[in-house]
């Protein structure tokens, strides 16, 4: 699937993903490939990503929303 996260300065992370679990604002949750759609805030924590290819990155937030809708996730975040 693909991830991208923004932030208003830029684009932080933009590529093909496995998982990405992420803070959301009831408790942390992970996106998988084919996931319902979904509109969620994000409280602060921490973004964990596992690219396709490489090892897992970790991405520090302070809040946001996510958006899932046909194996495209988009984030945005203030760091």
């Amino acid at each position: 699937m693909k991830l991208e996260i923004l932030s208003p300065e830029r684009s932080l992370y933009n590529g093909d993903v496995d998982v990405v679990t992420l803070p959301g604002t009831l408790g942390r949750f992970t996106v998988l490939q084919d996931h319902a759609p979904l509109i969620s805030s994000l409280n602060e924590g921490i973004i964990r990503i596992k690219p396709y290819e490489g090892e897992e990155v970790e991405l520090s937030i302070k809040g946001g929303f996510i958006e899932v809708k046909q194996n495209i996730v988009t984030v945005c975040v203030e760091k």
